[in-house]
Parts: C-alpha cells; sequence; structure tokens
C-alpha cells in the first residue's frame, strides 16, 4: 500500500516562539501547542501542516516528510529505500516507521494504532 502523499512537514527549531511567528507571518496558524516547546501549524489555504518542535541549542536541526498511510500492517517500505525503525506506537496515538530514502534522509510514515495497541504516556512538562 503507497501512501497518501506528504502530510505534513517535522520541523525542529532552536526558537519556537521565532519560528512560530515566522510561519504566522507566512499565513500559517497555530493549530495547537504542547507544553514542552512543540506544535502544529496549518495554513488556511491547505497543504501540507506543520510539526515544529524546538531543541536545545548546540543540536544539529532535523527536517523530514511525514507521510500517512491507512493500516501499518499492511504498508510495504519502498524497496529503494531503508527501513530505519519498524512500525512503533507514539503518543500522539499512531504507529510510527522511520525509512531512509535512498540518500539516508528520514521519512516518517504514520498509521493509525492498531486495534488492541495502546499508545504510551506522552511528554512529561
Amino acid at each position: 500500500m503507497a501512501g497518501e502523499g506528504i502530510s505534513g512537514l517535522y520541523i525542529e527549531t532552536h526558537n519556537w516562539g521565532k519560528s512560530v511567528s515566522f510561519w504566522k507571518d507566512l499565513g500559517y496558524e497555530l493549530d495547537f501547542e504542547t507544553d514542552h516547546g512543540s506544535g502544529q501549524l496549518r495554513h488556511p489555504g491547505g497543504g501540507a501542516w506543520i510539526f515544529l518542535a524546538e531543541r536545545p541549542s548546540g543540536k544539529a536541526l532535523e527536517v523530514h516528510p511525514i507521510l500517512l498511510v491507512d493500516d501499518s500492517t499492511t504498508f510495504a517500505a519502498p524497496k529503494a529505500g531503508t527501513i530505519a525503525r519498524p512500525f512503533v506506537a507514539q503518543h500522539w496515538d499512531v504507529v510510527e516507521q522511520i525509512l531512509h530514502d535512498p540518500d539516508g534522509r528520514d521519512v516518517s510514515i504514520q498509521a493509525p494504532l492498531p486495534e488492541g495497541v495502546q499508545a504510551p504516556q506522552g511528554h512529561s512538562g
């Protein structure tokens, strides 16, 4: 089963406030904010959403696409890629697999939690 296309972008930042302001000035609206320097922005015109996450200064920042699939049990990773991490339940109520594209870049594949699988607890303050 192929993915549904790029649904979102995961973007790390060293400054949550400045980055949110930057994206708002480009027309994005804050959809929700977590209690640990992260949150999601959407553009009212549509397109991929952005999940922005603050990381400590000095840490190399990551950006990767997020693709949604309907069912993790029927998803087949592309032959030209490598599974860096198999599907694992995440605290935001999905299972996530990390693929490496042919150049080694991360691609997040996310699917609904399968029946009977519980999401782990989320971040604490």
